[in-house]
């Protein structure tokens, strides 16, 4: 579509649509920008929008009558809002962020989703390219939006984009080189309704791959054994559980290439089986960019891991804190749980997201001292853990730190992993996880409280 010229409508003004916004002006588009809330809670918005010439009101049905010739869409947006599916019965073409940076992209793509682990994956795989020395930028759903990433894109470089299932429903054009699927577990039902839905929002990374591009698949995940049989694309495999060709396995604690070794498990710097999973689809992934198996596994053990996820923030006295606010869904709970041999101090709770906590039920009964629960769910997850360990109503994340450190003994952990989105309570995951570490920082050893910047015990 040529832009010079032409009527385009953003929807929300995050980081995704001011990137949008930005690439659209340059493209000399006439840009008008609407979001739910009013410009003057929107500091950088307003800011940045003067500067581009950006008109912005705020949303409502009307905004969506006005005369249009492209709408796009932010992740955050539902492609099923009302308005926008009256504009696309008027013939007026919706699309998302990350499909408008597609039309500009230059190089190679390689898409990254899952419900877990898929941030992880994709700065692994990108710090993989980088080590080998080969070109690679990485953003998306991490990082930089990819309509920021337009104007650093270069012919003969890897685009290493993570996709969330928000950001693949409003595709139309955009293709993957290399499609690297990770798993598909219940997640995002409040925003898709069925688990059916879910899926196919996944595999929409596949619909317009062609002969010659390759789909990196969980060959232990229903969905993704699924996905083989629908794309045009080469599936290349990974497994934890058993050999499988072309592809890669974990076998008697050491990772395997095409019966090549590529790394023992015991050498990947980061925690639990999910994780190498994580290494095997990254691995694959930048083999099939053309990184060399020789020199890989310096690079995963060279990686320094992702923020947010079982990221270990501290031991005090002899008890460590881990932060997994990233787990944001139960499958990731539970992957973070299977993690640890066992004494784990759970916190869990937030914003549901139309989840089933039962599967939780028997993992920590297992594992757990307790569950401290937090946020708007909490109710809701002590009425499905049914008993299965014990409940701490601790409602807020500095309570549940406070009382975890306090009951907690020498050689056990305390582990956020949520299950829930933050959103009650936080901006997100990361505000959620920044808290956490903070809160971490300043306990007293001793006494059990908290600590001043000063180094005073504060009572709580």
């Amino acid at each position: 579509m040529e832009l010079r010229g032409a009527r385009v409508l953003v929807v929300g003004l995050e980081r995704s649509g001011l990137a949008a916004i930005q690439l659209l002006a340059a493209k000399g588009a006439l840009v008008r920008v609407t979001d739910l809330r009013p410009l003057e809670e929107l500091p950088e918005a307003r800011g940045r929008l003067a500067g581009l010439g950006a008109g912005f009101e705020p949303q409502s049905p009307e905004t969506f009558k006005k005369p249009v010739d492209l709408i796009v869409l932010s992740p955050g947006v539902p492609a099923d809002l009302e308005p926008v599916a009256a504009a696309r019965l008027r013939g007026v073409p919706v699309i998302g962020e990350v499909e408008l940076a597609f039309w500009y992209l230059e190089g190679g793509i390689i898409g990254i989703t899952g419900s877990n682990g898929k941030t992880t994956t994709t700065a692994l795989t990108g710090h993989i390219l980088r080590e080998s020395g080969l070109a690679a930028q990485v953003g998306g759903n991490i990082g930089a939006p990819a309509t920021g990433m337009v104007a650093s894109s270069r012919a003969g470089q890897w685009n290493v984009l993570e996709l969330s299932s928000f950001q693949l429903e409003t595709i139309q054009t955009f293709r993957a080189n290399l499609a690297v699927v990770l798993n598909v577990t219940p997640d995002h039902l409040d925003r898709h309704h069925t688990f059916a839905d879910y899926v196919a929002a996944k595999g929409r990374i596949f619909e317009n791959q062609q002969a010659g591009d390759f789909a990196v698949l969980n060959a232990d995940d229903a969905a993704c054994v699924a996905f083989a049989g629908q794309a045009k694309s080469a599936p290349v495999w990974f497994s934890s559980t058993r050999p499988v060709t072309p592809g890669l396995w974990l076998s008697e604690g050491k990772v395997w290439f095409d019966d090549e070794l590529l790394i023992e498990a015991r050498e990947i710097p980061m925690r639990g089986r999910h994780n190498v999973e994580n290494v095997m689809a990254a691995a694959a992934a930048a083999r099939l960019a053309g990184a060399p198996i020789n020199g890989m596994a310096a690079a995963i053990r060279s990686f320094a891991g992702v923020e947010h996820r079982l990221e270990f923030v501290r031991s005090v006295g002899g008890v460590e804190f881990y932060n997994d606010s990233k787990a944001t869904n139960v499958d990731a709970t539970l992957k973070a749980v299977d993690a640890f041999g066992g004494g784990l101090w759970v916190i869990l709770g937030g914003k549901d997201k139309g989840s089933d906590y039962t599967p939780l039920r028997e993992p920590l009964r297992a594992k757990a001292r307790a569950a401290l629960l937090i946020g708007a769910a909490a109710p809701l997850i002590a009425r499905q853990l049914d008993s299965a360990v014990p409940v701490i109503e601790a409602g807020t994340i500095e309570s549940a730190v406070l009382r975890a450190h306090r009951s907690a003994r020498p050689g056990e952990t305390v582990l956020l992993a949520p299950a829930c989105a933050s959103f009650d309570q936080f901006r997100n995951f990361e505000h959620r996880g920044e808290v956490f570490k903070q809160i971490v920082s300043r306990l007293n050893v001793e006494s059990g409280s908290l600590e001043d910047r000063d180094g005073a015990a504060v009572e709580n």
